[in-house]
């Protein structure tokens, strides 16, 4: 069996401590920590699955990207480069990104299997395509690309 992730964020960190890379070090504990806090509020024995593994770090990249959206609201880009870094951090531990063509066939596969025919359907294939990408789409991006095929 492949290791988890965290497995592989706690061989990282003693790497990046040795390296004396303080960025990455920084983030690698906040992300091992997300998936700590996780395993607390399961059951005494049950662990994390490498599915919510990478719903968590998926879900942490996204707050980054939004962060990174509201500094540049307010004129921060000072503090961008950081939070970019951290999400060059998270996505090693991710899938690999699909492309935004696969992307568009799998939205439109998904609003002939749902019967989806106007942009009052888009919770439905938003919701088919999402389990079928399981992280490796960016859900702004399916949902984009879900309006494009429902309105055009």
């Amino acid at each position: 069996m492949s290791e988890s992730i965290l497995e592989r964020l706690q061989a990282d960190m003693t790497a990046a401590m040795k390296a004396r890379d303080a960025v990455t070090l920084s983030t690698l504990r906040m992300l091992k920590t997300a998936i700590m806090e996780a395993k607390t509020k399961k059951p005494k024995d049950a662990t994390v699955t490498a599915e919510e593994e990478i719903e968590i770090l998926s879900r942490y990249a996204k707050k980054r990207r939004e962060t990174i959206e509201e500094l540049r609201k307010i004129g921060r880009a000072d503090l961008v480069a950081a939070e970019e870094a951290e999400i060059a951090i998270t996505a090693r531990y991710l899938p690999q990104a699909m492309a935004e063509d696969d992307l568009r066939a799998l939205v439109r596969e998904a609003a002939a299997k749902t019967g989806a025919t106007s942009p009052k359907d888009m919770g439905k294939v938003i919701g088919a395509v999402m389990a079928e990408v399981k992280g490796r789409a960016d859900g702004s991006t399916v949902s984009r690309l879900v309006r494009e095929v429902l309105a055009g």
